[in-house]
């Protein structure tokens, strides 16, 4: 399971940086960039992170007053780590319960320590393969890992299997979009795939096609940061031959 990270930064060069190291490191998944703390409030709130690294080189005192201000929202705070060019903000980090300080230019012996303290303080716990279903006292239990894609229907949600049945639910699809794996993403107001089924990314005609699959699902603008996500997800375990 990989960490879900977004990084609030202004500067350019640093972002980059960051990135480069973290992407060494494996376990790690970049979901989004902020350049102020009210970007970065609603990156937080939006994409749920696991990690939340912050360049506090700039207004640090927005930055902790917007760490602060997360409790009022969220139950369960990400791990913040602070990254400075100087000492002067690591005490009040402190106070603010970030997990580590970074000081910068970095240093990959101690981005190695920090990181591997995360993973063994927070570990990512595996995620139930099976999705209990349940309509008054009939309990379906679906193996995640055989849904194609899911489909909104009115208040309710088809599941479409691999192996061509369907299943009904009595829940909207925004409420499976929260439950299952990470595996799947919501690419359209009417759409979940499952994304180790999909076969190709059409952006001119704004379609996903599925493995061994005639019907083409549509991707819609509003989720179109989500398509881009899985584009970068599976280009980085494939052998790129483009013409």
């Amino acid at each position: 399971m990989e960490y879900k990270y977004i990084i609030i930064d202004s500067d350019a060069t640093s972002k980059l940086q960051l990135m480069h190291y973290l992407e060494e490191h494996g376990d790690f998944d970049f979901v989004g960039l902020s350049k102020n703390s009210g970007e970065g409030l609603d990156s937080i709130l939006k994409y749920s992170p696991d990690v939340v690294f912050i360049n506090l080189n700039e207004v640090a005192s927005e930055y902790f007053q917007m760490v602060a201000e997360l409790h009022q929202y969220i139950s369960e705070i990400p791990v913040i780590i602070g990254i400075s060019k100087t000492k002067d903000y690591a005490y009040q980090a402190i106070k603010s319960n970030f997990f580590d300080y970074w000081l910068m230019p970095y240093n990959e012996f101690d981005i190695r320590k920090s990181l591997l303290k995360l993973k063994k303080q927070t570990p990512k716990e595996p995620v139930p393969q099976k999705l209990c279903l349940q309509s008054y006292r009939d309990y379906h239990y679906v193996d995640t890992n055989d849904i194609l894609y899911l489909q909104a229907d009115n208040n309710a949600t088809n599941f479409i299997m691999a192996d061509g049945s369907v299943i009904n639910a009595y829940k909207t699809l925004k409420t499976f979009e929260q439950q299952l794996p990470e595996n799947f993403v919501r690419v359209h107001q009417s759409y979940i795939l499952n994304t180790r089924y999909v076969a190709r990314i059409n952006y001119g005609k704004a379609v996903c096609s599925l493995k061994g699959q005639k019907l083409q699902l549509p991707f819609s603008k509003t989720y179109r940061e989500n398509v881009d996500g899985l584009k970068k997800s599976l280009s980085k375990n494939s052998i790129s031959a483009l013409n």
